[in-house]
């Protein structure tokens, strides 16, 4: 099933910000992402029209956060990205003259719409700061891990 991945690359970029400390630019920021600057950028807009980040030109420039990282959670990033989908429903269209599609994809597009609103839900509950105390855990155990592999050797 394909996705809509803007929700992840976008809390992937935040904490490359927030890790990093500094501004960050478009392209440094593809390179994380692994794809274009264009793409960062127009990401990286809707979150400033949203007050998450600003961005300054020229040298020493790029995007820089602006939001306490406790305080902005999942659902408002979403939000600020223009509320992608985050499960699939049926199709839009459907054969009119069966019965049996019209019956599936009404009880699809239910359970989904039930599914995505408690899924809004727990992520209002999950704040960048989680995130971010996630990937510092995993830094230090892969620290942890590297440097016991050293010594053994």
């Amino acid at each position: 099933m394909k996705h809509d991945s803007r929700l992840s690359a976008t809390l992937h970029a935040l904490l490359h910000m927030a890790d990093h400390g500094k501004p960050m630019t478009s392209d440094h920021l593809a390179l994380c992402l692994r794809t274009n600057p264009v793409v960062v950028r127009r990401t990286m807009a809707g979150l400033r029209e949203a007050g998450f980040v600003t961005s300054e030109r020229g040298h020493g420039g790029g995007w820089t956060l602006v939001r306490d990282l406790a305080s902005v959670s999942l659902r408002d990033i979403h939000l600020a990205l223009g509320e992608p989908v985050l499960l699939p429903l049926s199709p839009a269209t459907e054969n009119t003259g069966c019965l049996v599609e019209q019956a599936v994809n009404h009880a699809l597009d239910d359970t989904f719409r039930e599914a995505q609103a408690l899924l809004l839900e727990r992520f209002g509950q999950i704040r960048l700061s989680d995130l971010a105390a996630d990937f510092s855990r995993r830094m230090a155990d892969h620290a942890q891990h590297a440097k016991g592999n050293h010594d053994a050797a």
